[in-house]
């Protein structure tokens, strides 16, 4: 029998082949590879001797990473680091003594981290950017398809689907203004030095500290980046991570909430995640059509929440200039954090794309619970002709206690039109009763509502993307 170890889930079923990749060890060791090559760079270029003939041997083994070599090293050295720097080194052996010149290990480990995020923060701003289009079509096509409202989860007054989706979008359209924010703050650590000094690249450059800055400049340049954290122990400021992972998490809530409230409204039967030809939704029930895809955004929604609290400890814990409790711990929450919220967002996508609307169902129950909503119109029409306002006030109170006990007790229609229809007091025939029961007369300015945040709000905002929409993904199962 074959037999196979723990394979994370997030990889084997969950994320993205792209997001997986951002995160994978040839993405780290190929960044190394090149943040030592611009590291090479800056210090050629501000006086140190390096020949362009090992920085062009450092750039033609830019994506080699010979991970058995390193595996060695490590093994020899207990350094993971600097077994990646002999490993490189053997590959380029005119230039193997000038790898790593003057640098910590978090040269190359914080810039890289800084650098994954950075593009894996691009990643899910395309992917949220896709849900947020989806969501914009679909609130246009129902923006004016009359729906029952809730309150604590009890029937309201009424909304419409559309407007009902503008809530989720707008959920979204915060979480994107977040993102930004946090893209805009991000910073290479640069070269600091083993406690943020640069003792050691003042004296690669003989003292001279404007080259330190000029040569920290240059890497931030090279690397894609218009700044370098202007101050830092050994490592950058662990409150990067917290900050990215704070984004992720506010992602996960707003796909917490709207999962929850499809699963509801799945429940209520007026709409539907989409559900495939074949697709089994329980292998004891066949008819069962469970919304395993908002489920499974659920799920994974509470582990980012949940995990958002690691970052946060790992900052606070930070001693002094560092400590090297953060690194196990950030290598699992934040990449996960990004795995976990890649695959929610490929699901939201997914279920968006295709939302099953059943208006007469809809319908159904909104006319279950109008007469009660149209009963004030009616007590005001019926002052007009000459009713007292109390009396007839009374007169409803008793007429829907009546009606819903017939609901709730017999399991059969509301009836308190019939009532009110049949009530003298109320001095109306049926056809001016039933005129007040059409529910787009109870929807307010959801309509404008709609039309107003996508055009004012919304378009412009997928405009200025326009070319950075991801692509309408696929889930795995």
């Amino acid at each position: 029998m074959n037999k196979r170890g723990y394979q994370s889930p997030l990889s084997t079923r969950y994320a993205s082949q792209e997001m997986q990749y951002l995160f994978s060890q040839d993405m780290k060791f190929t960044t190394f590879h090149k943040l030592w090559i611009a590291l090479a760079k800056a210090e050629q270029k501000f006086g140190v001797a390096i020949t362009d003939e090992q920085i062009a041997e450092l750039e033609a083994a830019a994506d080699t990473v010979d991970y058995e070599a390193a595996e060695a090293y490590e093994r020899k050295f207990r350094h993971d680091v600097m077994a990646h720097v002999h490993a490189y080194g053997d590959h380029c052996p005119t230039a193997a003594g000038i790898i790593h010149l003057g640098a910590t290990s978090c040269y190359v480990g914080d810039n890289t981290d800084m650098i994954i995020m950075r593009e894996a923060l691009a990643l899910v701003r395309s992917k949220l950017l896709r849900v947020i289009a989806n969501l914009t079509d679909f609130a246009e096509r129902y923006k004016a398809l009359p729906a029952l409202a809730y309150t604590h989860c009890q029937p309201a007054q009424l909304t419409t689907v559309g407007k009902r989706a503008t809530l989720w979008i707008y959920d979204l359209v915060l979480d994107l203004e977040d993102l930004d924010y946090v893209v805009g703050s991000l910073a290479l650590l640069g070269s600091k030095g083993t406690t943020g000094t640069q003792a050691s690249f003042l004296e690669i450059f003989d003292g001279d500290e404007e080259k330190c800055r000029a040569a920290e400049a240059y890497i931030a340049e090279l690397m894609g980046f218009d700044k370098c954290v202007p101050v830092s122990g050994q490592t950058y400021s662990r409150k990067f991570d917290t900050r990215v992972v704070n984004v992720l998490a506010g992602i996960a809530q707003s796909a917490y909430k709207f999962s929850g409230d499809m699963r509801l409204l799945q429940a209520f039967k007026e709409m539907e995640e989409p559900f495939e030809e074949n697709q089994i939704g329980s292998s004891a029930m066949p008819y069962k059509r469970n919304p395993m895809r908002c489920e499974r955004m659920a799920a994974l929604a509470r582990y980012v929440i949940a995990d958002s609290i690691n970052p946060a400890i790992t900052a606070g814990t930070q001693w002094f200039e560092r400590t090297l409790d953060d690194s196990a711990n950030k290598r699992i929450s934040v990449s996960e954090a990004f795995l976990a919220v890649d695959a929610i967002l490929n699901i939201y996508t997914n279920v968006t794309r295709n939302i099953v609307v059943y208006p007469k169902m809809i319908e159904r129950r909104i006319m279950a619970e109008l007469p009660f909503m149209a009963s004030e119109n009616i007590m005001m029409d019926a002052v007009k002709r000459g009713g007292n306002r109390q009396d007839l006030h009374e007169r409803i109170r008793r007429h829907s206690i009546a009606a819903g006990k017939r609901v709730k007790e017999e399991g059969l229609d509301n009836n308190l039109i019939d009532l009110i229809c049949a009530d003298p007091a109320f001095c109306l025939d049926e056809a001016e009763v039933r005129a007040h029961l059409n529910p787009a007369n109870y929807v307010g300015r959801s309509v404008s509502q709609v039309e107003e945040f996508l055009s004012d709000v919304v378009r412009p905002l997928l405009a200025d993307s326009a070319g950075k929409i991801a692509e309408s993904a696929e889930i795995h199962v």
